[in-house]
């Protein structure tokens, strides 16, 4: 089973152009899932039945995994007996009626208008490093771009006379615009702190760390952490918050929420319509609190 899992891997990497991060989050749950069928004597992917895959299933939640985790990984099993499926190495999808269990949906976490505006006060911009950082955590508030999009970014992506970025998802391309805070910012980073870090060597990447290398996914969540927590900010943020937060306040502010789904690049306005929902409640909230007769 080892080298269909493989031969999955090297389908998704060749033909969907999957990240490296999503390659590696299907080879951990394929990984875990051969361990437990071969623990039941399976070793052919063509011996695995839909009783073992709800038996898997039931190990898992008997592991106390978390249900969103569970799910990830039924999604996990389910696109690769697809893939078997439809290359002919299994006659019958096992997978086909697998289901996971239901994820209670969470409201997104996000900051207030003001609490970014702090936030955005942290670094130290007569430093170079401050002046990175800025530029950094604007352009992700500015764009709502994933922090993983973020760090691939280069210099030749960002269009500093029109104001926007080129940002590229797989093999999808979107354009996003930027404000004036975010383009100062991003000029002062290239004009005066860049060349600090790459030291005249030839790197591509917009933003890298202290020694000129690509900047990474925990090292920019360690620099948000730090600033958060300068900030005041006791809630656990991510790069993620920003995102949200950025959605919320465009949509807040009547943003339709068709250019929000664009900007996110998310492929569903459905999964962009969670931030409508969470500007009702904020209304509801408003009105309960000021109606006389609520």
């Amino acid at each position: 089973m080892k080298i269909a899992i493989q031969e999955f891997i090297d389908y998704l990497h060749r033909e969907k152009k999957t990240s490296q991060n999503t390659e590696v989050s299907y080879k951990r749950d394929l990984k875990k899932m051969e361990e437990f069928l071969t623990q039941q004597g399976v070793e052919r992917e063509d011996q695995v039945s839909p009783l073992l895959l709800n038996s898997y299933v039931l190990y898992l939640e008997n592991s106390r995994l978390a249900p969103a985790s569970i799910s990830r990984n039924v999604a996990s099993v389910r696109a690769f007996f697809r893939f078997l499926y439809k290359n002919r190495v299994i006659d019958e999808d096992p997978s086909e009626h697998l289901k996971a269990p239901k994820i209670e949906k969470k409201m997104p976490e996000i900051l207030s208008v003001e609490e970014v505006e702090v936030l955005l006060q942290q670094p130290d911009v007569h430093t170079a490093k401050g002046m990175r950082d800025r530029a950094m955590i604007e352009l992700l508030y500015a764009t709502g771009m994933r922090v993983s999009e973020l760090i691939r970014l280069r210099a030749e992506d960002v269009n500093l006379s029109l104001g926007y970025v080129t940002c590229c998802d797989g093999e999808r391309e979107r354009i996003i615009p930027f404000g004036r805070i975010c383009q100062d910012a991003l000029q002062e980073y290239l004009s005066k702190a860049r060349e600090s870090f790459v030291r005249e060597r030839q790197v591509e990447e917009l933003f890298t760390n202290c020694s000129g290398r690509p900047m990474s996914r925990q090292g920019f969540w360690k620099v948000l952490k730090t600033y958060a927590r300068q900030a005041g900010i006791t809630r656990d943020i991510t790069p993620h918050t920003l995102r949200h937060s950025f959605a919320a306040h465009l949509i807040q502010n009547g943003a339709d929420v068709k250019s929000v789904q664009e900007m996110l690049g998310h492929s569903d306005v459905s999964t962009t319509q969670m931030y409508l929902n969470l500007n009702v409640n904020k209304i509801r909230d408003v009105y309960m609190n000021a109606h006389p007769r609520h």
